[in-house]
């Protein structure tokens, strides 16, 4: 290996290091409660920055850079307009009112929270939730583990796999030992080295390739690049319309928010609702400004193509790699920039770990807690359940690394798919569950079905006819669920009179 080589690699453990210390740092969970929501004692800027880390997967610095510079900024830039409304609604008006209802109930998962807050007492509305939440969790934390693989494999000539398993057994040792409040903890730290990885490689990209100007004048050479109304690509000679129904579609990603059950755990486990307000500011202005940046980012890559300091790159998933790239340039330079590389490429690690930290914690939930708990009645000591716990962490690990073992898949479009899925199952019922006190349990049972069926008919199906058809499939199931649920609800009897009683009971503070 040569001497950058060595400080990246040495870097990047130190890194890793530093996460397991904290995992084992907080490993001393007394029950579940403790391990999935930290005892309910997050403070505001904790809450904020590991709500936001754990929503910014690997396509913040792997599949919206890549998809801005190989397809221009209409689809990337729409899409990170939606997750900025996404993000501030979800904070404005579902995390207060979560967090006071699902306290009042004593739930510490979101089908839970679901389940008692509709008195579901055959348990359907539970078993649903958890089922989606292991089917579309899977995928998810897949692309995660890919993203290590990719690194790893582009950077050092590992294997996939091995580089892959490797990053994943990291994942899940400070996970599986310190639970909530590790994910929690590191999320924040990875927050901070994912927000210097974007500047760092901003700065570099326009310095390197002359200015902004040179930046401009690269992307308006390429037919529709800069328009958020063209499709296109940088092999495209002419560009397409973006359509009024494929930006529409694209701001649907934000709908997605109210029903990311790894997002919404960390309303239920603020320590003080008052200190919301300053999660709200502090969490939607790091995602506008982090997810402006990572488009900037695939806008100047570009530039950095065509100027041969890093690969013209022929494919989507190909382009995602761009970070990795700039990265290998930066290590050009000697000794302190290849740390700073070394930075950024743990950056990348940290944008990956964040969301699957939190996306495994929830997985095994749906398995422990919803499942082998509330639905079928095992009662265990608080010791037992933690050690549940943890074994449901590696074993979610396990599928997800089966599920990532093709190392040619796209990040975004893999995480787009399970985004719909969550979206659609949980984010219609949430919202009823929270605003609408006609709303049933019959009504949610099938609303959440019609919602996770809809996204694989729409998926791998009604898709498939083109035209109006190829919108994202989160925004047909959203609203078919949407619509499921008022009018089952509105056509079977109305709530017990407790129930109703509950509901304003919440809200009269």
């Amino acid at each position: 290996m040569t001497t950058s080589t060595i400080c990246i690699l040495v870097t990047i453990i130190a890194y890793l290091l530093g996460m397991l210390y904290i995992g084992f740092r907080y490993s001393d969970n007394k029950n579940t409660e403790d391990f999935y929501l930290g005892g309910r004692k997050l403070g505001p800027i904790v809450t904020a920055m590991s709500t936001e880390a754990s929503d910014m997967s690997a396509y913040l610095l792997m599949g919206v850079p890549g998809l801005a510079l190989f397809c221009g900024v209409a689809e990337a830039s729409w899409t990170a307009i939606g997750l900025s409304l996404g993000t501030y609604l979800n904070w404005l008006i579902v995390a207060k009112r979560l967090k006071r209802y699902s306290m009042k109930l004593g739930s510490i998962t979101v089908p839970d929270f679901l389940s008692t807050r509709f008195r579901d007492n055959t348990k359907i509305i539970e078993t649903i939730g958890a089922l989606m939440i292991i089917v579309f969790f899977v995928p998810y934390v897949a692309s995660g583990f890919s993203a290590c693989g990719k690194l790893f494999n582009s950077l050092f000539g590992f294997d996939y796999m091995p580089a892959m398993i490797v990053s994943a057994a990291v994942i899940v040792a400070y996970c599986a030992t310190g639970g909530f409040m590790a994910a929690s903890v590191t999320s924040l730290i990875q927050s901070i080295v994912m927000t210097a990885a974007l500047i760092i490689v901003l700065f570099f990209g326009v310095n390197k390739v002359g200015g902004w100007n040179v930046v401009m004048d690269n992307a308006k050479a390429v037919p529709g690049y800069l328009s958020l109304f063209a499709s296109t690509s940088i092999q495209n000679t002419e560009a397409g319309p973006y359509t009024p129904f494929m930006i529409a579609s694209t701001l649907a990603w934000g709908l997605g928010y109210f029903g990311m059950p790894h997002i919404l755990i960390h309303f239920m486990a603020v320590e003080d609702e008052k200190k919301l307000t300053t999660c709200r500011r502090v969490g939607s202005i790091w995602c506008v400004i982090s997810l402006g940046v990572a488009v900037i980012i695939g806008i100047v890559g570009y530039s950095l193509c065509k100027a041969g300091l890093i690969p013209m790159f022929g494919s989507e998933p190909e382009a995602e790699n761009i970070m990795v790239h700039v990265s290998k340039a930066i290590a050009e330079g000697g000794l302190l920039p290849s740390l700073i590389a070394g930075l950024i490429l743990a950056g990348i690690l940290a944008a990956t770990m964040s969301t699957a930290d939190a996306q495994l914690l929830a997985a095994a939930s749906g398995l422990t807690q919803n499942l082998l708990t509330d639905v079928f009645g095992v009662k265990l000591s608080d010791k037992k359940n933690m050690m549940i716990a943890r074994i449901t962490v590696v074993g979610v690990a396990i599928a997800g690394i089966i599920f990532a073992s093709n190392p040619n898949s796209s990040i975004f479009r893999v995480v787009s798919f399970a985004w719909a899925g969550f979206g659609a199952t949980f984010g219609p019922v949430v919202l009823c569950a929270l605003f609408w006190k006609r709303a049933n349990k019959y009504g949610a049972i099938a609303g959440m079905i019609a919602g996770a069926a809809m996204v694989f008919i729409w998926k791998f199906g009604i898709a498939k006819l083109g035209g109006v058809f190829t919108i994202y499939e989160l925004l047909p199931a959203f609203v078919f669920s949407l619509l499921v649920i008022i009018v089952v609800s509105l056509l079977t009897k109305e709530p017990e009179k407790e129930i109703v009683e509950e509901f304003e009971s919440v809200y009269k503070k």
